[in-house]
């Protein structure tokens, strides 16, 4: 029988569409897709569930605020240079308090570690507060004046990873984990639509934002990376200061094909969430290398990297730092920098080549 959450998705589908196969679940709300998921645990408190709802919520709020922007004074800087020296948007701002607000309502998040503040923000020191949260509450910020997609990142931690619980507060230390320790991880993308992408341990989904109904719907099953891709994302403007071996690796790119058709066609956002939303749908490799200018990384390793090595791994793609997993790294620092290439598995191989042979 169609329950009456799954009639209400149904406008969402053209009619001339077949209809999904018996196996799909498209259509389906994140919060059933997140239950089902629960029920599947004997031991499912439901405290896992209603964190991810958390932040279902939180994506809610700040997608409203990032419609509304041009219209509420929410445009520009603040004046405010943060704890990485960017100065610091009126919309990141928004975005920080918002998921921080909403993640400390219900006691499931201890702490979060957020890119905007310098030290980690205790939520909750009660031992059946299980979960640690690091986000970027609005990467691409520089891109928000100009109206191109912006986006939410986020990973989620067990705060006892022992399983002994205990009453002392959370600290940086907790947070300094490999990201293959991570539960969770995902992204929201602010574009033509609001689209939230899952990897929670059953695959990579999509759910795609409906404004009326007020409620995110599976609109993409089980996103996998092709093994291969034709585009490549890098920023080329950088080129003068990277190392030999990157550039050796970006002209073989480029290169024309035997049959003298180009090579790899380049696109660069110059959001990390819009560059790796697309490499995670049509393949191919985002990368940002180290340079001399930025010689361990430009990306956060915690609320970047990590997230984004989880999401691509757990959808058949790869994520490295030229020499290895990310996923593998263990953090040094809160606000640790890492090099980062994401994408299509024999692409990021290719990668790993060029850089190994320097």
């Amino acid at each position: 029988m169609t329950t009456p959450e799954e009639t209400q998705t149904l406008p969402l589908m053209s009619p001339q569409e077949p209809s999904s196969p018996p196996s799909s679940r498209l259509g389906v709300t994140l919060e059933t897709h997140i239950l089902e998921g629960m029920m599947g645990k004997p031991y499912a408190s439901g405290a896992f569930t209603s964190l991810l709802n958390q932040l279902a919520f939180a994506a809610k709020q700040v997608s409203s605020k990032v419609r509304r922007a041009g219209l509420g004074n929410a445009l520009g800087y603040t004046g405010v240079t943060n704890v990485q020296g960017e100065l610091v948007q009126k919309l990141d701002e928004e975005a920080n308090s918002t998921i921080l607000r909403v993640l400390g309502r219900r006691h499931h998040c201890a702490a979060a570690a957020t890119e905007e503040e310098e030290e980690v923000r205790v939520l909750s020191s009660h031992p059946s507060s299980k979960y640690l949260v690091v986000f970027d509450p609005l990467d691409g910020s520089s891109n928000i004046d100009v109206n191109i997609s912006i986006g939410t990142i986020f990973g989620i931690l067990h705060r006892f990873p022992d399983g002994e619980r205990h009453d002392r507060p959370p600290t940086e230390a907790d947070f300094l984990r490999p990201g293959r320790d991570l539960l969770a991880a995902g992204y929201v993308i602010y574009g033509s639509s609001t689209m939230l992408v899952l990897a929670s341990g059953e695959g990579v989904h999509g759910f795609t934002y409906d404004p009326v109904i007020g409620d995110f719907f599976l609109s993409h099953e089980n996103i996998r990376v092709p093994e291969r891709g034709d585009s490549y994302s890098v920023n080329e403007s950088n080129a003068d200061l990277w190392e030999p071996a990157v550039r050796d690796w970006v002209a073989s790119l480029k290169r024309p094909k035997p049959d003298g058709k180009r090579g790899r066609t380049l696109r660069w956002v110059g959001t990390l969430v819009a560059d790796a939303h697309r490499t995670l749908l049509r393949g191919g490799i985002f990368a940002y290398p180290a340079d001399s200018s930025n010689p361990t990384g430009r990306l956060r390793l915690l609320y970047e990297a990590n997230p984004f090595a989880f999401i691509f791994e757990a959808a058949g793609g790869a994520a490295s730092t030229g020499q290895g997993r990310v996923v593998d790294v263990v953090p040094e620092r809160l606000h640790q920098r890492i090099p980062l290439a994401l994408g299509s598995k024999l692409d990021v191989a290719d990668y790993e080549t060029f850089l190994r042979k320097a």
